[in-house]
C-alpha cells in the first residue's frame, strides 16, 4: 500500500492520527496547492484544486501537529462530496 493510500485510510476510518503534513501531502497530491493571500494568515490556510474548482479552508492545528477529529470529518466529507475517494 502506498503512503498516499495509507494515509487516505486513515482518513476514510478516521482512525489513527493525520498530521498537518501528512494532510499537506494528500492534497498535493490530488491537484491541490496551498494558498498564502491576504486571507489567509496566521494559523488559517486554504487550498485549492484549480482543475476542479474545489476549495478547502481550515486551521493549522496547534500547538499540535496533528488534525482535530472534527477536520479528518470535514477532510472525509470534502473528499466523498467531490468524488475525490
Amino acid at each position: 500500500m502506498s503512503k498516499l493510500q495509507k494515509i487516505l485510510d486513515r482518513i476514510i476510518r478516521n482512525s489513527g492520527t493525520v498530521t498537518y503534513a501528512e494532510l499537506t501531502y494528500v492534497l498535493i497530491k490530488l491537484g491541490y496547492r496551498e494558498i498564502k493571500t491576504e486571507k489567509t494568515s496566521g494559523s488559517r490556510v486554504a487550498f485549492y484544486n484549480e482543475s476542479k474548482k474545489l476549495l478547502i479552508r481550515l486551521h493549522k492545528p496547534h500547538p499540535d501537529n496533528e488534525l482535530k477529529d472534527y477536520q479528518i470529518k470535514l477532510i472525509h466529507a470534502h473528499f466523498e462530496q467531490n468524488k475525490l475517494l
